[in-house]
């Protein structure tokens, strides 16, 4: 009888490499084309971001939060104003609510896509990725027509937002949700969704069960692709979330096992449509008329106490944790983020899978590197 001896070898994968999504390193301990651990190197762009907010008044802090996560910028600075306003008893104005939400969504949809085209391109498949992307331009340029800006936002203020829809921006935001819902998803899913390659490198990998989900405090559409059907709009509504007729995806072993990497990926699939559904309805019930921004004192303050508020970003729960201690300047802010947790599992869904999984378990737990770091 043959014996084969193990022959193990130490690879670095990354911070270079373009599948890590950002500037990651995975030390990978090898058996040939079998993995048997892959250890998560993170820190590469680690900028202090909480320290900062120590130094710099309330309203100064915003532009940062834009940098926890370019993808999902404006939910960003969303979850860290509701924090500040719940702490000094601000309310912002109906309409500048709706404002948000309309952001907030659009901006979802424009993670999602990013999300799963990337992780399609990390796979090989490169035509996806661009009509992802020319999607995700429409976007842009709807995000530019708001605000001004196409990636780092900056949208909304402590007690609403910076500007309110200019002329033809609402038409153009209806005409991009029912084109994504009614054409772009039904001809996307046939090009690559259901295509049997896709299936066979996705399903039945990466496999996370509900309770691993809970162990590792996995959040967003990471732990509802294990088929927990947990999201803070719903559970914990926020802002006006809760004038709003959505469903909640979940993973649900569509082509595989309940929880692999294609449920993950199924489930931000489908949450684009629901965003589609959330911006439909808040674009007809909001106000036509009415302020954006409620006044705040200057300087600047809020009484002493502490709070903590969390919010459904595209990657799950971004947390914010603020302690005053009566000044202009907060005393200590903590942020929470969702891929810092997912990057949690990555070391033990590596074990005993080839090489070329650990690509699509990465993708499918989009992760990006300036959330997990900060």
């Amino acid at each position: 009888m043959t014996e084969f001896a193990l022959e193990e070898m130490i690879l670095n994968m990354g911070p270079h490499h373009p599948s890590t999504h950002g500037v990651l390193r995975f030390i990978v301990r090898t058996d040939g084309e079998m993995m048997l651990r892959a250890t998560p190197d993170v820190g590469f762009l680690h900028r202090g971001i909480e320290k900062i907010a120590e130094l710099m008044p309330y309203e100064s802090f915003m532009p940062y939060t834009d940098r926890i996560d370019y993808l999902s910028s404006l939910n960003c600075n969303l979850g860290y104003a509701l924090t500040v306003e719940r702490l000094a008893g601000i309310e912002a104005p109906e309409k500048a609510e709706y404002l948000r939400v309309i952001g907030a969504e659009l901006t979802r949809i424009g993670s999602h896509l990013i999300a799963v085209g990337a992780l399609l391109l990390d796979l090989g498949a490169v035509t996806p990725f661009v009509h992802a992307l020319r999607e995700r331009e429409t976007y842009n340029s709807l995000m530019e027509m708001l605000c001004g800006a196409r990636l780092t936002h900056h949208y909304v203020r402590i007690g609403g937002v910076a500007f309110d829809a200019p002329d033809g921006f609402i038409e153009k935001a209806l005409s991009f949700v029912n084109h994504l819902e009614y054409e772009f998803l039904d001809e996307f899913n046939k090009l690559i969704s259901f295509n049997s390659i896709l299936i066979k490198r996705l399903a039945n990998v990466g496999i996370i069960t509900p309770e691993k989900a809970l162990e590792f405090t996995l959040v967003g559409p990471n732990l509802r692709g294990s088929g927990i059907k947990f999201d803070l709009r719903k559970d914990e509504p926020y802002s006006i979330y809760d004038r709003f007729d959505f469903e909640i995806p979940s993973g649900s072993g569509k082509f595989g096992v309940q929880g692999d990497a294609y449920d993950r990926y199924w489930v931000r699939i489908e949450e684009i449509k629901q965003s589609c559904r959330i911006v439909r309805q808040a674009i007809n019930q909001m106000p036509e008329h009415g302020e954006i921004k409620t006044k705040i004192s200057k300087p600047f303050k809020i009484p002493a106490g502490e709070i903590y508020v969390r919010t459904e970003c595209p990657r799950g729960e971004l947390g914010f944790y603020l302690i005053s201690a009566g000044g202009k300047t907060p005393y200590r802010l903590k942020i929470r983020t969702g891929s810092f947790s997912a990057m949690t599992i990555i070391e033990e869904l590596s074990e005993g899978v080839m090489v070329a999984d650990l690509v699509a378990i990465i993708g499918s737990l989009d992760v990006v590197a300036p959330e997990i770091d900060r």
